[in-house]
C-alpha cells in the first residue's frame, strides 16, 4: 500500500499564515496584537528549545510575546506570584508555564493557579472539566493539534475503531475524550491502551486509526498494524545516532520504516505532531484575546 503523510509542518504553517492575516486585519482596523506570555523555570533543554520555538511562531503569526525565565532555584511562592501579576495583567491573553518544573514545585498547584481565561495549555481543571463534558473550552494543545490534522486530511471518523497507546492527562486520555465525542472529528469507537495492558498487540491490529502516545522508541511494529490503518505519532524519543553531529536522532513511538507501508496515512517524525502543537497553541491565545475584547 502507498502511504500517505499527515504533514504537520506544512499544516501548521497553512495555520500560522490564516493566523497571521486575521491578526493584520485587527490591527489595520485599531486592535492590539494579541499576547503570549511564557515562563520557563531552570535550564531543561527541551523546554527551552520549546520556548524558543513558540516565541518564534508568534513572531510568525504577529503575537506580541513574552517569556519569563526564572532561576532553577525558584521557590514555588516566587512563581505562583509571578502567574498572580500575569493573570491580572490586561495586555496579556494566553499564559502558558512551561513543563516539568523542577521537583520541588508542585504542578498542579502551579496550573490551578493560572485564570482560566488565560489557560491557553487547556491543562487548567476547570479546562479539562468543561472538555469532558464538552463545553466550549481551551483544548490541551497536541491533542488539539491531532484532531486538526485529521480534519485537515479529511480523516474519516465516525465509527471507526480508535485506539490511543497511553493514558497521560496532557495526551492519551484527553484525545480519547475527544475522538468519542459526537461530530467531527469524533464518533469513534475508542480504545485505551497503556504500560499494564495485556495483550496489547490485539488491540491495536483491530484499530482503524493508532494514536501513539506510550514514550517508547519503535513500539508499535508493523505486526501490530492492519492494511490501511491511520496513524498519528505522538512519540518524540532521543536516541544515540553516531552518523549524526549531535550523536542522536530523534525518532517516534512508531518503528515508521517498517509500519508505513501497511499504512493509509501516517505522521512523520520529526515534522507530525509537534508543529499542530505549536500552531493550536496559537489557536488558543487567539480565542483568548477575542474572549477577553
Amino acid at each position: 500500500m502507498e502511504y500517505k503523510l499527515l504533514d504537520g509542518k506544512a499544516t501548521a504553517a497553512a495555520i500560522r499564515a490564516e493566523i497571521k492575516q486575521e491578526v493584520e486585519d485587527i490591527v489595520a482596523n485599531g486592535g492590539r496584537r494579541p499576547s503570549l506570555t511564557a515562563i520557563l523555570v531552570g535550564n531543561n533543554p527541551a523546554s527551552k528549545t520549546y520556548v524558543a520555538n513558540k516565541e518564534k511562531a508568534c513572531a510568525d503569526a504577529g503575537f506580541t510575546s513574552k517569556v519569563i525565565r526564572l532561576p532553577e532555584e525558584t521557590g514555588e511562592e516566587e512563581l505562583l506570584e509571578t502567574i498572580r501579576s500575569i493573570n491580572e495583567d490586561p495586555a496579556v491573553d494566553g499564559l502558558i508555564v512551561q513543563l516539568p518544573l523542577p521537583r520541588h514545585i508542585d504542578e498542579q498547584k502551579v496550573i490551578a493557579a493560572i485564570d482560566p481565561s488565560k489557560d491557553v495549555d487547556g491543562f487548567h481543571p476547570i479546562s479539562q472539566g468543561k472538555m469532558l463534558i464538552g463545553q466550549d473550552t481551551f483544548l490541551p494543545a497536541t491533542p488539539m493539534g491531532i484532531l486538526t490534522l485529521l480534519e485537515r486530511y479529511n480523516i474519516e471518523t465516525k465509527g471507526k475503531n480508535c485506539v490511543v497507546l497511553g493514558r497521560s492527562n496532557i495526551v492519551g486520555r484527553p484525545v480519547a475524550n475527544l475522538l468519542s465525542r459526537k461530530g467531527y472529528p469524533g464518533d469513534c469507537t475508542v480504545t485505551m491502551c497503556h504500560s499494564r495492558t495485556k495483550d496489547i498487540e490485539r488491540f491495536a491490529k483491530e484499530a482503524d486509526i493508532i494514536i501513539a502516545a506510550i514514550g517508547i522508541p519503535f513500539f508499535v511494529k508493523e505486526d501490530m498494524v492492519k492494511e490501511g490503518a491511520v496513524i498519528v505519532d505522538v512519540g518524540i524519543n532521543s536516541i544515540e545516532d553516531s552518523s549524526r553531529k549531535s550523536g542522536y536522532r530523534l525518532v517516534g513511538d512508531v518503528d515508521f520504516d517498517k509500519v508505513a507501508p501497511k499504512c493509509s496515512y501516517i505522521t512523520p517524525v520529526p515534522g507530525g505532531v509537534g508543529p499542530m502543537t505549536i500552531a493550536s497553541l496559537l489557536q488558543n491565545t487567539l480565542k483568548a484575546y477575542k474572549n477577553r475584547k
